[in-house]
């Protein structure tokens, strides 16, 4: 059953807005980051890791953002364009803004932390006026993340966002992507939030960012069907709530929860997880899948990240990930 409908005709399969920043991931496995003393340097932020995601699956791809006047500007902008990603709509700010950090500790495989720096970021300094309307007019897909709201004028940039795609019928995606520490209080976050999610076709999150946007609702045994009903009276079609180890469920307006196979994976680190799930989950629904088969699609391509030190550097081909499914069936992989 085919549950959303995308455009035909555009020259854009996929185009993102958000963050671009840089990660620095901890080099020195197994210890704190109080005794990490080397870190290796990639392209990070979620709505980017996801783009690069959409890119190394072959679909063409753009990025809707703003960038700092430095080094590590440049050198974002120059993997996106390595990644045939189009840049055409990545502003560079001219402000004094900084590129975000994100260092990252990797205590062990399940014990992980990253430490954010995130003031005077040039990617909240985007503005609606240098949203290119003719990007999102020409994109099958809009992604937005929730951490683009979090202050202004990125958040009035987001919603402009919207309403070009809206006005277009792109089909809209909103990834939660809640980092409490980039918000004023916990009340900001769910207004814009939920102001964000009633325009959006498909909502991936997980189940404790679901609780923060119900912070002004009753649903005291945080019932996902409860969650996922309230946003099909909206634009929603599709509903992910993810649970960690327990998995996802993708609901859908018909009242069904499906649920997929899961693989396992030789962890490494935690993070990355979502953002490759919700590329390779997003690949097989633009691909005509069934939800059971896009969300293992997604599984698979998260346990190739976890495996791998890096995000976006881990971000697999779509031969890759279905490589990984037909090895886990034949048991040439078991869980570290």
């Amino acid at each position: 059953m085919t549950y959303v409908t995308f455009p035909t005709g555009k020259s854009l399969d996929f185009t993102a807005i958000g963050r671009l920043c840089i990660d620095l991931n901890a080099n020195e496995i197994n210890r704190p980051m109080e005794e990490t003393m080397t870190f290796t340097k990639y392209v990070g932020g979620s709505p980017a890791n996801i783009t690069i995601g959409m890119s190394r699956f072959g679909l063409k791809t753009a990025f809707i953002g703003k960038i700092a006047d430095d080094q590590m500007g440049r050198f974002i902008a120059d993997y996106l364009q390595k990644n045939h990603i189009d840049t055409t709509n990545v502003v560079t700010d001219h402000t004094g803004a900084v590129t975000g950090l994100a260092f990252t500790e990797i205590k062990s495989p399940t014990e992980c932390s990253i430490l954010m720096y995130r003031d005077n970021a040039a990617d909240l300094r985007l503005t609606a006026e240098e949203v290119q309307e003719d990007i999102i007019a020409q994109a099958k897909v809009l992604l937005i993340s929730g951490t683009a709201l979090a202050q202004s004028p990125s958040r009035e940039a987001v919603f402009q966002a919207l309403q070009y795609a809206k006005k277009h019928g792109a089909v809209i995606v909103f990834d939660l992507d809640y980092r409490p520490y980039t918000w004023v209080s916990p009340e900001e976050t769910a207004a814009y939030y939920n102001l964000a999610a009633e325009k959006c076709d498909i909502i991936l999150g997980t189940r404790e960012e679901f609780d923060m946007m119900e912070r002004f609702e009753a649903n005291p045994e945080h019932s996902d069907n409860v969650t996922a009903s309230k946003w099909f009276d909206y634009s929603a079609k599709i509903v992910i709530i993810k649970h960690g180890k327990d998995g996802s469920i993708a609901y859908t307006k018909d009242g069904e929860g499906h649920r997929a196979q899961s693989f396992p994976a030789k962890v490494v680190k935690t993070f990355g997880a979502g953002d490759s799930y919700a590329a390779g989950f997003l690949y097989g629904v633009m691909q005509g899948w069934t939800l059971e088969k896009s969300m293992e699609f997604g599984s698979a391509a998260a346990c190739i990240v976890i495996s791998s030190h890096s995000c976006s550097d881990a971000m697999p081909s779509a031969e890759a990930v279905h490589d990984y499914i037909e090895r886990c069936n034949r048991g040439e992989i078991t869980a570290s």
